[in-house]
C-alpha cells in the first residue's frame, strides 16, 4: 500500500526547531499508530533508525502522535544493536559451538537469528526474555552433560551471555530489567512498552503537542476545569516542580468531528474580515463565534453528520481559539489560578512553565511549536502597532480582554530565538481578609494598615518581584472610603481599576508610556508627565502602580506640598525599607528633605521555611518614615519599625515599645482629634472585623465572604455604624459599633450570601 509516495514502513524527514523528525504517514495505514500497542510500528521505527539519525518520532494521522528524545534515544540504541548483531553475523558457525558438535548447530542458529534478528527488529524486551530462557536453557544442559558435550555448551553460552550483556547494555533493557526484579511474574511485553512510549499528541495542523505520562506513581494535588479543559496537577516523585497537566476538547475530538474542524477552519482562513482589523477582531470574540456555528452546520449538513446545538457550540470555540485567539496559550491564559507563563527560547525546546498561585513553580504538558511563536508575535504586532525586529528586540504590550501583560524577546538580544513571559493580573483584587486566612498578614497588621489608609498616610510598598507588593496595594486600595475619588497611573495595567468601578469606587485610570525603551511609541505619555496632569485633575487619592524613574521627583514634590490631597500609595522595589530610601534618593535623585514626606513603608517578602522548595509571601515589615534625620535615615534614627516579621513564629508582630517614639501616631492625633487610645481602639476594631470575616468563612464554608465585592460592603457597613456615633454623640463606642456590625455580618450579610450561592 502507498502513502503519499511512500510504502508502508518508509518515513519521511523534516526539521522542525531545529530538531530532525522521522514522520510516518498514517492516515491509510491499516496498523495501529502506536508504539506501544503495535509491534508492527516498533519494526517500521526500527528500520527508520537503522538508517538515519532522529530526535523525534512522529506519527501522521488524524493526531499526531509525537515520541520525544529520550524515547527516540532508547529506540535508536535497540536499532543499531540490531545492526552491530548483523555486521557480527552473530549465528554464524564460528559462534555456535566446537565443529565436533555441528549437529546441534541447526537449532542454535535457529533460536539466535530469533533473538537477534527477528525479535529486536519488532519486540525487543521479549528478544530479550527470550534470550534468558535460553541461557538458562543451556547451563541445564552443560550442567548433565559429560565433559566434552559440556565444553561445546559452554561455548555457544558464552555466545549468549554476550548477547546478553549486550541487551543490558541498552537503557530500554534495563529499565525493563529494573521493573521485572520487582515482579513475580513475567507481564505482557506491551504493557513495559506503555511504560516507556507514552506518546505526546497532538491535531495535525495544531502546532503544540501534549504529553501524557504515566501517572501512577504521581501525587494528585488538584483537579479543576478551565475553558472546558480539564487541569490536574501532580507532585511528582523524582522532580521539585509540580506538574501542570491541560486535557482541552480539541485533542481528543473523534474523527467526524475533527474532519469538520478542519474544513471549517480552511473555510475561515479564506474569509475577508473587510475593515475590522486585528485588534476588533480579538473583541468581537461572540460574534466569529456565530459565523463559526452556520458554517460548521452547514458543513456537518454536507457530510451528512449529525451535532447537537451544545457540539456545534464547543466546536465554534475550539475554531475561534485557533483563528482570532491564542490557541493553546489561550486555555493557560484563562486559568486565573496562573499567575505567570514563560516560553524560553529555543521554542519547543522545553514545556511551558507557569507559576501557579497556589502550587508555585509548574513544569506543563505543552510543548509549543516554533510556527506558532511566529503567528502569535504576528498577531502581536498589529494589535500593538509596535515594531519587533532586530533594531527593536523588546515587545511588551497589555492584552487588556485577557488582563494580561506579556513581553516578547528576540535576537539579537535572545540569541537563540524568540521568548515569551506573560505576567496575568488578577480580575479581582486581593483584599485583606484573604491576605489575613492565608497568612500574609495578621489581623492586627490589617487593622494597622487600614487604619492608615483611612487617615490618609502616605505609603510605599516595597518587595521583590512576586512578592505580593502589587497585590498587597490593591488590598489597601479597596480600604479607602468609597467617598473618595481615586486616580491610578500605570505603565503595565495589573490594578484591575473597572472591576473597582463595577463595586462602586470612583476611580480613574491614567496608561503611561513603557518603561523598557525599545517597546515604547511615541504616542504614549511620560510616566512623569501623566502625574503632574494627575495632580490637575482635582482632589483624589493617587495611586501609582510603580514608582521606577523621573516620576518619583513629581511625586514627591507633591507630597511634600499636599497637592496630592488625599492618600498618596504605590509600588517600589526593594526588600526593606532602608533599601527603599536608597532607591529612591541615592538611585532616582529625590532629595531627603522630600522623602520625608513618606509616612510608611510596608515591606512584603517570600518566605522559605527550613529551605523549603515552598515559597509563601508575608508581609515581614511595617516601617514608619520619623521626619527629624538629616543624612542617613537609619545610622539617626529615621526608620521606626512598628510591626516586624518573626520566621520562628510566623507572626508579624508589634513592637509596642517603639509606639513612644513615633511620630506618625502624633501627627495623625492633631488631624483627627484622636487620643492614642482612640486611635488603638480604632485599629483594633478593623483588626477584629478582618478577623471575624475570616472566621465567617470557615464556619460557613463562604470564601466569597472574602472577595472584594463583599469585603467593601462590610467594610462599608462598619464606616456608616461608626459614622452613626458620631452624629448621635460626638464620639465612637467602638465595642458597641464592632458588637452591632458583627450581629449584622452573621445574621443578615453572609446569609443573604448562603443564600445567594446556592
Amino acid at each position: 500500500m502507498k502513502i503519499k509516495g511512500l510504502q508502508v514502513g518508509e518515513y519521511a524527514v523534516k526539521t522542525v526547531s531545529g530538531k530532525r523528525d522521522l514522520v510516518f504517514d498514517c492516515k491509510h495505514c491499516p496498523y495501529g499508530a502506536s508504539i506501544s500497542d503495535d509491534y508492527r510500528c516498533r519494526f517500521h521505527v526500527f528500520s527508520g533508525l537503522g538508517e538515519l539519525d532522529a530526535d523525534l518520532i512522529v506519527f501522521a494521522e488524524v493526531y499526531e502522535r509525537v515520541y520525544e528524545e529520550k524515547q527516540v534515544g532508547m529506540l535508536t540504541e535497540i536499532a543499531r544493536l540490531g545492526k552491530k548483531f548483523e555486521n557480527e553475523a552473530i549465528w554464524s558457525s564460528g559462534n555456535l559451538g566446537l565443529p565436533e558438535f555441528e549437529k546441534n548447530f541447526g537449532e542454535r542458529h535457529d533460536a539466535l537469528v530469533t533473538i537477534t534478528h527477528e525479535l529486536i527488529s519488532y519486540d525487543p524486551i521479549s528478544a530479550y526474555l527470550q534470550c534468558l530462557q535460553e541461557l538458562k536453557r543451556v547451563a541445564d544442559l552443560a550442567k548433565s552433560s559429560d565433559e566434552n558435550a559440556r565444553k561445546d555448551w559452554l561455548f555457544y553460552l558464552k555466545t549468549l551471555n554476550y548477547v546478553k550483556e549486550q541487551f543490558e547494555k541498552t537503557v530500554l533493557i534495563d529499565e525493563a530489567k529494573k521493573v521485572l526484579i520487582r515482579l513475580k511474574e513475567i507481564p505482557d511485553s506491551r504493557d513495559f512498552y506503555r511504560m516507556f512510549f507514552d506518546a505526546q499528541i497532538k491535531p495535525a495542523f495544531i502546532g503544540s503537542r501534549l504529553a501524557f505520562e504515566q501517572k501512577e506513581d504521581f501525587e494528585l494535588l488538584d483537579d479543576y476545569v478551565v475553558a472546558k479543559s480539564s487541569v490536574q496537577i501532580f507532585k511528582h516523585p523524582n522532580k521539585p516542580q509540580k506538574m501542570y497537566f491541560i486535557n482541552p476538547p480539541e485533542y481528543s475530538l473523534p474523527p467526524e468531528k475533527y474532519g469538520i474542524w478542519s474544513e471549517v477552519k480552511g473555510i475561515v482562513h479564506s474569509l475577508k474580515p473587510g475593515k475590522i482589523n486585528i485588534s476588533a477582531i480579538s473583541k468581537s470574540r461572540k460574534y466569529f463565534e456565530r459565523i463559526y456555528e452556520g458554517t460548521i452546520m452547514d458543513t456537518a449538513k454536507k457530510y451528512n453528520i449529525k451535532l447537537t446545538a451544545e457540539e456545534i457550540s464547543e466546536l465554534a470555540e475550539i475554531v475561534a481559539r485557533y483563528t482570532v485567539g491564542y490557541g493553546i496559550l489561550e486555555i493557560l491564559l484563562s486559568d486565573r489560578h496562573i499567575t505567570d507563563i514563560y516560553l524560553d527560547a529555543p521554542i519547543g525546546a522545553k514545556p511551558i512553565y507557569i507559576v501557579h498561585s497556589e502550587f508555585g513553580q509548574c513544569v506543563t504538558n505543552i510543548s509549543y511549536s516554533e510556527e506558532e511563536a511566529s503567528a502569535l508575535i504576528s498577531k502581536l504586532r498589529a494589535m500593538s502597532g509596535r515594531p519587533f525586529d532586530e533594531s527593536h528586540p523588546v515587545l511588551d504590550f497589555d492584552l487588556e480582554e485577557l488582563q494580561t501583560r506579556v513581553a516578547v524577546i528576540g535576537p539579537p538580544l535572545s540569541p537563540d530565538g524568540a521568548a515569551f513571559a506573560f505576567r496575568l493580573h488578577k480580575t479581582t483584587p486581593w483584599t485583606l481578609c484573604q491576605f489575613v486566612d492565608n497568612k500574609m498578614i495578621t489581623p492586627l497588621g490589617a487593622g494597622l494598615l487600614s487604619f492608615f489608609v483611612d487617615n490618609q498616610a502616605t505609603m510605599l510598598v516595597t518587595g521583590s518581584r512576586g512578592s505580593g507588593k502589587t497585590s498587597l496595594m490593591q488590598a489597601l486600595m479597596l480600604e479607602i472610603p468609597q467617598n473618595s475619588r481615586i486616580l491610578v497611573q500605570e505603565d503595565t495595567l495589573e490594578i484591575p481599576v473597572p472591576y473597582m468601578k463595577e463595586i462602586g469606587f470612583n476611580i480613574q485610570r491614567l496608561k503611561t508610556r513603557s518603561p523598557i525603551s525599545v517597546s515604547r511609541t511615541e504616542t504614549e505619555v511620560a510616566p512623569e508627565e501623566s502625574l503632574r496632569t494627575a495632580l490637575r485633575l482635582g482632589d483624589s487619592a493617587l495611586i501609582l502602580g510603580e514608582v521606577r524613574s523621573l516620576e518619583a521627583k513629581v511625586l514627591y514634590e507633591a507630597m511634600r506640598v499636599g497637592a496630592a490631597g488625599n492618600i498618596v500609595m504605590g509600588t517600589i522595589h526593594g526588600d526593606s525599607a532602608y533599601s527603599v530610601w536608597d532607591r529612591v534618593v541615592n538611585d532616582l535623585g529625590v532629595p531627603n528633605t522630600s522623602f520625608k514626606a513618606t509616612d510608611l513603608v510596608v515591606v512584603a517578602r517570600p518566605i522559605r521555611f527550613s529551605g523549603s522548595l515552598e515559597r509563601v509571601r508575608r508581609v515581614s515589615q511595617v516601617t514608619e518614615v520619623k521626619k527629624h534625620w538629616i543624612s542617613d535615615p537609619e545610622r539617626e534614627g529615621g526608620l521606626l519599625d512598628l510591626m516586624l516579621y518573626d520566621t520562628k513564629k510566623d507572626n508579624l508582630d508589634l513592637l509596642e515599645d517603639n509606639l513612644k517614639e513615633s511620630d506618625l501616631f502624633s501627627k495623625l492625633s492633631k488631624i483627627s482629634g484622636l487620643t492614642m487610645q482612640e486611635m488603638w481602639q480604632s485599629i483594633r476594631m478593623n483588626a477584629s472585623s478582618k478577623e471575624f470575616l475570616v472566621k465567617l468563612r470557615q464556619d460557613l464554608n463562604l470564601p466569597e465572604i472574602l472577595e472584594a465585592e463583599n469585603t467593601v460592603i462590610a467594610n462599608n457597613k462598619l464606616l456608616l455604624l461608626k459614622q452613626d456615633q458620631i452624629e448621635k454623640f460626638g464620639s465612637v463606642d467602638y465595642d458597641a459599633v464592632l458588637g452591632e456590625w458583627k450581629n449584622w455580618t452573621r445574621e443578615v450579610f453572609a446569609k443573604r450570601l448562603s443564600v445567594k450561592k446556592k
